[in-house]
């Protein structure tokens, strides 16, 4: 599809942190998406998340942008902020779904805007800060129990085997 000389587009962006996991419970409502950027990576580092990179770029004035969270397009308050600047400093406006909020260049710079942007922000980045303290410390407890071992280690075998097949690759 050529979109070179288009009309205002509705993009829709997903993310998920692994490769196993998928997206499929994202934007499900949401039925007039024009063209789907999706990253399957941690969202720590912006810099590794290509599809958020690809999106920026591609995006127009005029263009709205629907994100299932504000989770999926910043882990943490900095970058959440910086991008929702980035992209509505282009004339495009977001929109979250869970949070039904939505940033544009018209609104945010609003004190209001801003204010629901750091509040809510800030609470996405505690949650996941709490997620991980609960998690270490269960980590912990199973330790003293005796019943965290760690990640299973792998086998000499499937290592040789790796080894080869990157080997014939090159």
């Amino acid at each position: 599809i050529s979109y070179r000389h288009r009309l205002n587009m509705n993009i829709g962006y997903k993310r998920v942190s692994t490769l196993t996991q998928n997206t499929c419970r994202q934007l499900v409502d949401i039925d007039n998406l024009d063209k789907i950027f999706e990253d399957k990576s941690s969202g720590k580092n912006i810099d590794d998340r290509i599809q958020l990179k690809e999106m920026i770029d591609f995006v127009r004035q005029g263009d709205t942008i629907y994100i299932h969270s504000m989770d999926r397009l910043g882990r943490n308050l900095e970058d959440l902020l910086s991008l929702v600047k980035q992209i509505t400093n282009k004339g495009v406006t977001i929109k979250f779904i869970k949070e039904n909020i939505t940033f544009s260049s018209q609104n945010d710079h609003s004190p209001i805007n801003k204010l629901l942007l750091g509040i809510m922000g800030s609470i996405s980045q505690f949650e996941r800060e709490l997620i991980l303290e609960r998690q270490r410390e269960g980590i912990e407890q199973a330790k003293l129990r005796g019943v965290y071992k760690g990640r299973k280690r792998v086998s000499k075998h499937k290592l040789d085997q790796v080894s080869n097949l990157v080997q014939n690759t090159h």
